[in-house]
C-alpha cells in the first residue's frame, strides 16, 4: 500500500521527469545559498486560488502564507500560538521581504461562512468560527445590506478583508517601521476564479482595479 495517495505519487513523478530536470539549478542555488524572494502573499488556503500558479513562479520567488480567508490578526504579542504573525514576522525580519500582497478571492467559504448568521460550527472547538470573528464588525454590516444580492455582499466583504488585513499589518511594528522608511511596500488584490481576472487594490483610494492584459 502507498504511503501517499496515488495522484500525489504521480504528480511527484511528473515533477522529477519534467520541472525539476529544467530547474534544478535553480533548486541547487536555492539550496545551497538558501531562499531570498522579494515577495510575501498572504493568501487563502482555498485550493482553487494557489498564488504560485496566479503569478507563475518559480522556486523560491514568493513567500507563501496561507490561511482560511487570507486574515491577518492585529498585532498582539500575548504569549499565544500565533502562526500568521510568526510567518509575518520571518517574512519581514529575516527574509526581508519588499513587497508584501494580500490576495483574496472569488467565492471564498470563509468569507461565506463569516455572512450566515446561521452557520453551524463544524466542530465543538468552531476555530473556523472564531477566526472569522476577526472581521466580525464588517460583516455584520455587509449582511445588514438589503440592496445587494447576496453575491454582491460576498464579493464586498472579500474586499473588505483585504483591506481589513492591511490595516492590520500595519500594527506590526516591523512592518510599520519600514513601510515608513519606503523599505517595504503592502499591496491588495483580489482573484475572480471564474474568470481568471485579477483586481489590484488602488493604493490610494482603495478601489479595486481590474488589471488589463497587454
Amino acid at each position: 500500500m502507498p504511503h501517499l495517495p496515488e495522484h500525489l505519487l504521480t504528480g511527484y513523478r511528473n515533477f522529477m521527469n519534467g520541472r525539476y530536470p529544467a530547474e534544478s539549478g535553480r533548486y541547487r542555488s536555492l539550496a545551497r545559498e538558501g531562499q531570498a524572494p522579494e515577495t510575501m502573499i498572504v493568501a487563502c488556503c482555498d485550493s482553487r486560488s494557489a498564488p504560485e500558479a496566479i503569478f507563475d513562479a518559480g522556486p523560491g520567488e514568493l513567500f507563501v502564507l496561507r490561511n482560511v480567508g487570507n486574515l491577518v490578526p492585529p498585532f498582539e504579542p500575548d504569549g499565544e500560538y500565533h502562526s500568521t504573525s510568526a510567518a509575518l514576522e520571518f517574512a519581514v525580519q529575516s527574509l526581508k521581504v519588499k513587497n508584501i500582497v494580500v490576495m483574496g478571492h472569488g467565492r471564498c467559504g470563509g468569507i461565506r461562512a463569516a455572512l450566515d448568521t446561521n452557520f453551524a460550527p463544524l466542530s465543538p472547538g468552531d476555530f473556523i468560527g472564531k477566526w472569522m470573528s476577526l472581521i466580525a464588525p464588517a460583516a455584520e454590516t455587509v449582511a445588514a445590506s438589503t440592496f445587494m444580492t447576496a453575491t454582491e455582499r460576498q464579493t464586498a466583504l472579500e474586499r473588505i478583508s483585504i483591506r481589513y488585513s492591511i490595516a492590520n499589518l500595519r500594527t506590526f511594528p516591523c512592518v510599520s517601521i519600514l513601510e515608513g522608511k519606503g523599505r517595504l511596500t503592502l499591496h491588495g488584490a483580489w482573484f475572480d476564479i471564474s474568470t481568471g481576472e485579477l483586481w489590484v487594490m488602488n493604493k490610494e483610494t482603495g478601489d479595486f482595479e481590474r488589471l488589463e492584459m497587454d
